[in-house]
């Protein structure tokens, strides 16, 4: 009897903790084939629609792999790195350093940059995020935010203020014939630059010891060291990572300017991406990149069809957007709901 008791008091005991359980996909899914249902048909009837498609599509993969970025950092320290604009500003004047002023051929210099990139931001968290990671989230908060102004006035003393400009790897132009639509080569170099890279950092996250790693050490720190992930080193690493797709971001977005290079490059991006990165799900890598393309062709449909939204009220409309995600689908298309279990 006394067994039954204890049984009885085990199994109706509430069981208090919290959980992540994914939202369904279908709706997401149906959503999105929509979306691009819509967008085609929009293309064969209009042409000036199809084109603005494109430079939406071109525009968005700018953002992609910023936001990938913002969701790397967020998934590992569980804040908005602020500072990751200007990480990305400033590893694209080391391009423009190395390849126009220095005179490197312009992939080299690419590849040169991405080093340059890993190691500064490896060193931007051994240095300044990993002595105050565990006091709280506000600490590192504060961090990322003194970061930001540490690192664009380290820029703006060093380069000069007015715009400077870097060749171009891209030269050739192209047209999709059976839409009508143009694109130059620029246009699809970006595009392909950018999503190969986020793709080869899916790869590593997904395929390889150290992504696995990585993973480990920003969902589960505690029971990662149990296991001798050294979490420090991990996480150091995909601050080095989120530079490098930062630096991919700065460069190819300066490559969408007309390559004009300010220090101001990426201050509208950075919000541009965390709202990609919000519309995707802020611990989703994959929403982040549907994110992106997403809202990369929202904001050039409207900026082509709704009359008021110029280049003065792209923020404006982005915070916008943002307001509604936050309202309607805070998860966003791919996020996780935290639930209780009582």
């Amino acid at each position: 009897m006394a067994t039954a008791d204890a049984t009885a008091t085990t199994t109706t005991e509430p069981i208090v903790g919290r959980r992540r359980v994914p939202e369904a996909p279908n709706g997401t899914v149906i959503f999105l084939v929509g979306v691009v249902i819509a967008l085609i048909l929009g293309s064969l009837i209009s042409k000036t629609f199809g084109q603005t498609t494109v430079i939406g599509l071109v525009q968005g993969t700018s953002f992609a792999s910023l936001a990938v970025a913002l969701v790397i950092i967020y998934r590992a320290t569980g804040v908005f790195n602020f500072a990751q604009g200007e990480m990305a500003t400033a590893t694209t004047y080391v391009m423009y350093q190395i390849n126009t002023a220095w005179h490197v051929t312009y992939w080299l210099a690419f590849a040169l940059t991405m080093a340059f990139s890993f190691v500064f931001g490896a060193f931007c968290y051994v240095i300044f995020v990993r002595p105050v990671e565990r006091r709280s989230i506000v600490a590192v908060i504060i961090i990322t935010i003194a970061l930001f102004l540490l690192i664009d006035g380290i820029v703006q003393w060093i380069f000069p203020p007015e715009p400077l400009y870097m060749t171009s790897p891209f030269s050739v132009n192209v047209a999709f014939g059976g839409l009508g639509v143009g694109v130059n080569w620029a246009d699809v170099g970006t595009l392909l630059t950018t999503l190969g890279s986020v793709f080869l950092m899916f790869l590593l996250f997904n395929f390889t010891k150290l992504g696995l790693g990585m993973r480990a050490a920003a969902f589960r720190p505690g029971p990662a060291r149990l296991v001798g992930v050294r979490v420090s080193r991990m996480l150091a690493i995909g601050w080095g990572i989120a530079a490098i797709l930062g630096a991919v971001s700065g460069i190819m977005y300066e490559a969408t300017q007309a390559y004009v290079l300010t220090p101001q490059l990426m201050s509208n991006v950075l919000l541009y991406s965390f709202v990609s990165a919000t519309i995707g799900g802020l611990e989703s890598p994959f929403g982040a990149v549907v994110g992106s393309l997403l809202f990369g062709i929202i904001l050039s449909l409207a900026q082509q069809y709704v009359g008021f939204i110029g280049t003065e009220l792209q923020v404006p409309f982005a915070l916008a957007i943002l307001l509604v995600i936050f309202l309607f689908k805070p998860h966003g298309l791919f996020g996780k709901a935290e639930v209780a279990r009582v």
